[in-house]
């Protein structure tokens, strides 16, 4: 079965990512860690900067869609209003630079996807009666520990 809009999700996952690569710098710096003496010589952690001003003009977003992943990613972006992920996971500098990618990527598509519409439900008779007995019972419970006579 193919469930509706996955199709749609898939292309603009493919049009994120491939934004972020265009507007993000990638600089790296030593990772840390175990790696034995290569550790102090190899600069393979990856920081990826995603200016989120720049990446909403490649990807084409609204104000309003710029507007709402800023206020999603909000302790994620720095002073200047950039995305910074770091990643050390592996050894290999090209690896963590795609898993970087990946990861702003995800972010920031869930940044902007739009929260579901909460729709209003009102508990059944069946639910309320069930709901106001348990309550009769418990209070019924407390007053006879209290010594306190029943009521009815």
């Amino acid at each position: 079965m193919h469930y509706r809009g996955f199709r749609q999700q898939s292309m603009d996952m493919h049009r994120i990512e491939s934004a972020v690569r265009r507007a993000a710098t990638v600089t790296f710096a030593r990772s840390g860690g175990p790696g034995g003496q290569n550790v102090n010589k190899v600069s393979s952690k990856a920081v990826l900067r995603l200016p989120l001003g720049r990446f909403a003009s490649i990807a084409g977003l609204s104000a309003d869609e710029l507007a709402r992943a800023q206020g999603k990613l909000g302790r994620k972006l720095n002073d200047r209003g950039d995305l910074v992920v770091a990643v050390q996971d592996t050894r290999d500098q090209a690896k963590n630079r795609e898993i970087a990618v990946r990861r702003a990527a995800d972010l920031v598509a869930a940044s902007l996807r739009r929260p579901r519409r909460r729709v209003k439900t009102r508990p059944s008779a069946g639910s309320r009666e069930a709901r106001i007995s348990s309550k009769k019972r418990r209070g019924a419970a407390k007053r006879l520990r209290s010594g306190r006579p029943e009521e009815e």
